[in-house]
């Protein structure tokens, strides 16, 4: 079997995330080879770039309106691809475990036309970028949709980072729009306001699709709340053995489903070892 077979064998088993990966890797590479062709006739234009990237006039969108999703299928060098699709590789899959691959699918399209809707209208609304000639090309858009709509979904999902340990899934989210937004003024500015534009469709959809409340602050405010002891109160009652015994049995069961709660959100990793042994325990009977 030959290496283009074995791709396209490859290409049609793989889920979502590997067939994005290949259609993104197959532009970057295609878009290579035309700029090292056109280069060699003193063509400095690609005119797969000129076609399909983002234009930030909003005249050359009439003209080319595929450009709103299209764009996010090109790469501007190796490290710009390179990052997108590792993100998208350990994000996608997790997204996966969660929704389905048509879901992923539509939060990468959708993510990336906000993306380039928040893009247009900053490149033409604030001052700092008038008179500015840009294009906009990458994926990030569609994968900060994905990456945000998991994190508003799980937020308190743990993954295990080298040299780190166990992080959040939000505190991770967090991070990622922070640099965002405090690269706004930067070079790339542009490319970031899209980024955002991304992240709050995938923030907006989860968590009006989801009806329920995301409560990231909740535990910071715990920690100044006054704890009361509650009253106690003693009861002489023949059957005193038997319910004291019902009790028990309650609160075992309700540790038990808090335990295997924990590890539907967070992982069975996350467990301290006294939970472990409790729950193997609790197995055994």
């Amino acid at each position: 079997m030959s290496i283009l077979n074995k791709l396209k064998l490859r290409y049609k088993q793989g889920n979502i995330v590997e067939k994005l990966i290949y259609i993104n890797i197959a532009v970057f590479v295609i878009t290579i080879l035309i700029n090292v062709l056109q280069g060699l006739y003193a063509n400095s234009t690609n005119f797969i770039v000129n076609w399909f990237a983002l234009d930030n006039s909003i005249n050359a969108l009439f003209t080319k309106p595929w450009t709103l999703l299209s764009y996010g299928f090109l790469h501007a060098d190796f490290l710009h691809i390179l990052m997108n699709l590792i993100v998208i590789y350990y994000i996608g899959n997790l997204f996966l475990e969660y929704f389905t691959q048509k879901q992923l699918l539509t939060f990468y399209l959708l993510g990336t036309f906000f993306g380039g809707v928040l893009y247009l209208f900053s490149q033409n609304y604030f001052p700092l970028f008038e008179g500015d000639n840009s294009v906009l090309v990458g994926a990030s858009a569609g994968i900060s949709a994905i990456f945000i709509g998991i994190a508003t979904y799980i937020p308190n999902y743990q993954i295990k980072l080298r040299f780190i340990g166990f992080v959040k899934l939000w505190h991770l989210a967090a991070f990622w729009i922070g640099l965002d937004i405090i690269s706004l003024i930067g070079n790339n500015a542009g490319g970031h306001f899209a980024h955002l534009g991304g992240a709050l469709f995938g923030f907006l959809y989860v968590n009006q699709a989801s009806n329920k409340e995301i409560k990231l602050f909740d535990y910071l405010s715990s920690l100044f709340k006054k704890k009361e002891k509650p009253l106690r109160t003693v009861h002489k009652n023949k059957n005193k053995t038997r319910k004291t015994n019902s009790q028990n049995t309650d609160l075992t069961q309700k540790q038990v489903d808090a335990i295997l709660d924990k590890i539907s959100k967070s992982g069975y990793d996350t467990l301290t070892k006294a939970e472990k042994e409790f729950l193997f325990k609790q197995g055994k009977k």
